[in-house]
């Protein structure tokens, strides 16, 4: 499984039909169809489609024609994920009405290729379960503690001060916290 690290967008056009894709992480997809459908009024259709896990790390799955004939427009995009083995990503698909009608599988296969087209400028990376741990030093380790955590690429760190301690909260995949923990 893959996932992406950062969002990116493209334009493809298909008989006069513009399509505007946007690829972002499933953490940033929350009202995001609503600002695009507000930056882009005349627009004709937003269409999305997302995959991500679930805290059971079982697969959700979503779609949306946005008024295109069903299963035109979120199916074929999500089925391109699904080819690409993407995980906790959406992909929301612009639709500017061209003047051609381009039939239900020219318009299926519009759909997919402006999918295929963002993931050519798409930053993926393998998908790796990232997992919380928590811990707590004294104060006079805390530079310690923070640069070898940065030697074993430990990057999502947050602390909280006590009276007398620091309570750490880490971040990574399953790999790195195991060996933080076996450190010695």
């Amino acid at each position: 499984m893959k996932t992406l690290l950062t969002s990116c967008h493209t334009e493809t056009v298909v008989n006069r039909s513009k399509f505007l894709s946007f690829l972002v992480p499933y953490a940033d997809f929350e009202g995001l169809q609503e600002k695009l459908k507000q930056e882009h009024p005349k627009a004709n259709h937003v269409v999305y489609a997302l995959r991500y896990l679930n805290e059971f790390e079982q697969i959700v799955e979503q779609s949306t024609d946005d008024g295109e004939p069903k299963g035109c427009a979120g199916v074929p995009a999500l089925n391109v994920l699904r080819g690409e083995e993407l995980v906790n990503v959406a992909i929301l698909i612009v639709r500017y009405f061209g003047g051609i009608k381009l039939g239900t599988g020219g318009m299926a296969r519009a759909y997919a290729q402006a999918v295929k087209d963002v993931l050519v400028h798409a930053e993926l990376s393998a998908y790796e379960k990232r997992v919380e741990h928590t811990f707590t030093t004294d104060y006079s380790t805390i530079d310690r503690t923070l640069y070898r955590l940065k030697q074993y690429g430990i990057r999502d760190i947050e602390r909280k001060y006590g009276v007398n301690k620091v309570i750490w909260k880490i971040t990574a995949s399953e790999e790195k916290i195991r060996s933080w923990e076996s450190r010695g």
